[in-house]
């Protein structure tokens, strides 16, 4: 479970300003975040259909918000991919 102090500290790293908690990068940081907890959650307790179902979700929604970015600056898409290690 993403808990508000590891949050806070993805915020921090990924945020453009100080208050930045909806932008793009910020979006696609959190949903990493999750999606790499919930990962190694399914990897313990494979018979977790819901959380499975849960995880397909946010990669999808990470996916939508990665699309978004590339649209509108591929230069800030470049970056956020580079800084999370993402493949493109």
């Amino acid at each position: 479970m993403l808990t508000s102090k590891k949050k806070a500290k993805v915020i921090k790293d990924a945020g453009i300003h100080e208050k930045d908690t909806g932008s793009p990068e910020v979006q696609i940081a959190i949903l990493s975040k999750r999606i790499d907890e919930l990962t190694s959650h399914l990897k313990k307790n494979l018979k977790d259909k819901h959380s499975r179902r849960g995880l397909l979700q946010m990669v999808a929604d990470r996916r939508t918000h990665l699309k978004y970015l590339e649209g509108s600056s591929k230069k800030r898409y470049n970056a956020i991919v580079k800084k999370l290690a993402l493949k493109k």
